[in-house]
């Protein structure tokens, strides 16, 4: 039996909008690179400070709440692993297990959804609230590049954000993980704890902890930055904006680490 036309006419209307989106995310990503490219040292005094900010808003004010997930990431993982390899006599691949639940997966996407929810959709509502009331013309009246002055300091700021949060977790995750096994009174001497933790670790997991978390630096911003400024939106829109700019963003994040994954398996 053939579909409905009008369950078609969905489909096809859900499709179209997703390639535009598509292209469109694609271009917007273009033109940011080749104007961080082209203009890296155009108006360095008024540029870099505002690097300097979004990076403290989206790294440094964040840290307190990222050291408190750390210990309860800590304990989750920890907690969880030690009653179950304690009853199959396996504490010896403790260490291994916060290698590959930690640095490899759960940090990282972790890191940049936590920043996404409180920068990326503060990206959204400024940067839409400021094309609806015309700022973003006004720039360009001046002869100011709306994408130099406030895409591209995103960009940078948050892509350096997540990656220092994700240390910060990662190494805060890692410490509370054997505290909380020593409240366990797990078998485990500091040393051979860290021991395990360095030999699962390998050269291939900081190289791709860092392209991973700067990738979900870049996608995230430009995702949060293409909805606030790629079209006029009346204030009323700023809303739908951030909540298609959030999901979007969440389906891009897993993407890139399913990505990963294929990329650690294959090697």
């Amino acid at each position: 039996m053939p579909l409905p036309r009008s369950f078609t006419h969905y489909l096809g209307r859900k499709l179209f909008r997703f390639l535009l989106t598509i292209q469109g995310l694609g271009a917007f990503g273009l033109i940011t690179i080749g104007v961080i490219l082209k203009k890296f040292r155009t108006a360095r005094q008024v540029i870099w400070p505002l690097v300097f900010r979004e990076t403290s808003r989206a790294g440094l004010r964040l840290l307190p709440m990222f050291l408190f997930i750390a210990v309860a990431l800590g304990l989750v993982v920890i907690g969880q692993s030690v009653s179950w390899l304690t009853r199959v006599g396996a504490i010896n691949y403790l260490g291994t297990i916060m290698v590959i639940v930690v640095v490899r997966e759960l940090g990282p996407l972790l890191a940049a959804l936590l920043v996404l929810a409180r920068i990326g959709t503060a990206n959204v509502v400024e940067l839409g609230t400021s094309r609806a009331t015309g700022e973003v013309e006004a720039l360009e009246a001046l002869g100011i590049d709306p994408v130099h002055y406030l895409v591209v300091p995103r960009v940078i700021g948050l892509s350096l954000g997540i990656f220092s949060l994700t240390v910060y977790l990662i190494l805060g995750a890692v410490l509370s993980g054997y505290i909380w096994a020593f409240l366990q009174n797990v078998p485990l001497r500091p040393a051979d704890y860290f021991h395990q933790l360095t030999g699962a670790l390998s050269g291939l997991d900081f190289a791709m902890l860092a392209v991973k978390t700067l990738s979900f630096g870049f996608i995230i911003s430009i995702v949060t930055c293409y909805h606030g400024l790629a079209q006029p939106l009346h204030l009323e829109e700023v809303s739908y904006a951030t909540v298609r700019a959030v999901a979007q963003s969440i389906i891009a994040c897993v993407l890139i680490d399913a990505l990963f994954i294929l990329i650690y398996l294959a090697a």
